[in-house]
């Protein structure tokens, strides 16, 4: 029996003149987002099913802290959701730039379908599974495009192909509503339940880190650029060898937010002996000084994020059934330990050791 929701998708392919391609569905990610492969002769596309509030509401703008919390996670954390005004307008505004994002072919803004050009089958970590010894040229074209993204310019308002959206701030409500799921998936899962004095001090330990973040301007952070979300296209020019997806999340934020989230990777080890060379490209490329301010701005938001994905990752198998998500941890715990061995993080390392010592045992 065919669902009401495969006959909008098939009346929206339809529509834009793809109702009698071949349909492979693409292995998705953490979200409630699918994506479907089209084959219509030699023509390739790919269809973004995301259903409208799936992930629950979105951040109005203007919401203060405690009207987003109400709202619950997404809205706190300033995420897109399952939105689709957002990675339609992020889209057309990065390909404008130049930047290899989608190109948008058709959209269904309000049942949330959205076809767009098919970037190809191997992202960079299949790249990489097939020849290691891509590594840096890969990732120097990667840090390349991260520094021209900070570089180019974006308006918070954007419109497109029918759609709107606000870039917002990725302020300090976002963060530590993102950061305190270490508290309330990690740490139960792993150690035990917190009282509210332990919690009360990891927020204030986090409101002091936080103004490492101010010693930079701000630029646009597309929020989860690693291997598994990006494309090496050689046969494109400059910062466009570098195919981007799952951007739909970008904020206004430290340009150390994706360095981080390139170089610490939760699902594959980066040549170590390239990291500090690559944040110091980084620094070069985007006008910055590779500095202590730098790198303590590096460290917060290394700290930031793999306390957020540790317990990201407890909640996909706790709440979702996805257990696969546990063998991941180790690998996130290492660069949460490393990021908090940095001089600015002292407190919040040994917060750590005393309410979550699993995070230490076995080192």
């Amino acid at each position: 029996m065919t669902s009401s929701r495969d006959a909008q998708k098939t009346e929206f392919l339809t529509a834009n003149g793809w109702g009698d391609a071949a349909r492979a569905l693409v292995a998705g990610d953490a979200s409630a987002r699918s994506y479907v492969r089209l084959t219509l002769g030699d023509k390739r596309a790919v269809l973004m099913d995301a259903p409208v509030m799936a992930e629950g509401a979105i951040c109005p703008a203007g919401a203060d802290e405690a009207a987003r919390t109400a709202l619950g996670y997404t809205a706190a954390a300033r995420l897109a959701g399952t939105d689709p005004n957002a990675f339609v307008c992020l889209a057309v505004e990065l390909k404008r730039r130049g930047f290899s994002a989608p190109r948008i072919l058709g959209a269904d803004i309000t049942n949330g379908f959205v076809l767009m050009e098919d970037l190809g089958t191997a992202r960079v970590a299949e790249d990489l599974l097939e020849n290691l010894t891509l590594e840096t040229e890969i990732y120097e074209a990667a840090i390349d495009t991260l520094a021209a993204i900070y570089r180019a310019s974006f308006m918070s308002d954007m419109s497109a192909r029918g759609a709107s959206w606000h870039v917002g701030v990725y302020d300090a409500p976002a963060m530590q509503a993102e950061a305190d799921l270490y508290t309330g998936w990690y740490a139960p899962h792993f150690d035990q339940g917190l009282g509210k004095a332990a919690l009360a001090e990891w927020a204030h330990l986090w409101t002091q880190a936080y103004r490492k973040l101010g010693a930079h301007a701000p630029g646009l952070a597309l929020r989860d650029f690693h291997a598994e979300n990006i494309f090496h296209l050689p046969a494109r020019a400059g910062t466009s060898n570098i195919g981007l997806i799952d951007f739909q999340d970008a904020l206004f934020a430290h340009p150390s937010y994706d360095l981080v989230s390139l170089l610490e990777d939760a699902r594959r080890d980066v040549d170590l002996n390239l990291v500090d060379p690559l944040i110091n490209r980084f620094c070069a490329k985007a006008g910055l000084k590779d500095d202590d301010k730098f790198r303590a701005a590096y460290a917060v938001h290394g700290a930031q994020r793999n306390a957020k994905i540790l317990g990201i990752f407890v909640r996909l198998n706790t709440r979702d059934n996805k257990p696969r998500y546990l063998d991941l941890i180790p690998r996130v715990a290492a660069h949460f330990r490393n990021d908090l061995s940095h001089p600015a993080l002292a407190e919040l390392k040994a917060w750590t050791k005393k309410y979550t010592p699993s995070l230490w045992e076995g080192i």
